[in-house]
């Protein structure tokens, strides 16, 4: 595993320690799970950082199985597939809509990757290509395709050249700004802290767009 930017190997470190979802078991399968990386981070908005990252192991034990599946996933009737997502207690805020993209993101990994999840990112010659893979996933926005790659960097050993950049602020080393940089419970309250700290920030510059102008 390179610790450069530079580095020109894009492989994943074989056994990383995860910390993410708090939970072990939900940890572990993240750690050797690509699809269930993918899923826990395309689950990773609107609800808190560690339910969106144990819903992958949660989604696994509903199946009956003990990895998730892209074909599986893929060919799964689609009411059903909702319903390993409404049942109580839920995956996600939004467990309909979210149980459609995590289908839509396995059956488009069919499609271009062979079901392969790892392909995206193995073999790409740069952090700008990676970018652009990880931005073409169902789910992915630039924000989320940024802060993925800057997770398989910083915790995965996925670094071809330009990995940082590609990553934008979230690929800064010491950076508590997303899930990247995740390694425990006070790494984790220090990314919320920042993104309440961001969120506050946001709504204060709209509400002072917003705010009518007085003439003197």
């Amino acid at each position: 595993m390179s610790k450069s930017d530079g580095g020109k190997s894009a492989g994943t470190d074989k056994n990383p320690t995860l910390r993410i979802a708090q939970q072990p078991e939900a940890d572990g399968l993240l750690a050797r799970s690509p699809l269930a990386a993918l899923v826990g981070m395309l689950l990773d908005q609107q609800v808190p950082m560690e339910w969106a990252f144990t819903g992958p192991y949660t989604l696994a034990e509903r199946m009956g199985a003990d990895d998730l599946d892209a074909a599986g996933i893929a060919a799964y009737d689609p009411e059903a597939f909702t319903a390993l997502f409404t049942t109580k207690p839920a995956l996600h805020r939004y467990p309909g809509s979210m149980a459609q993209r995590v289908q839509q993101l396995c059956q488009y990994l069919m499609a271009e990757y062979g079901g392969d999840a790892s392909a995206v990112w193995r073999d790409a010659e740069s952090g700008e290509e990676l970018l652009r893979r990880l931005n073409e996933l169902p789910g992915f926005g630039t924000q989320k395709a940024q802060i993925f790659l800057a997770l398989l960097g910083k915790q995965f050993g996925v670094r071809p050249p330009g990995w940082r950049a590609a990553a934008g602020a979230y690929g800064e080393e010491g950076s508590r700004r997303s899930v990247a940089d995740i390694t425990g419970p006070e790494s984790l309250a220090e990314v919320r802290a920042y993104k309440q700290e961001a969120k506050a920030a946001a709504k204060a510059a709209k509400a002072k767009k917003a705010a009518p102008k007085t003439t003197k």
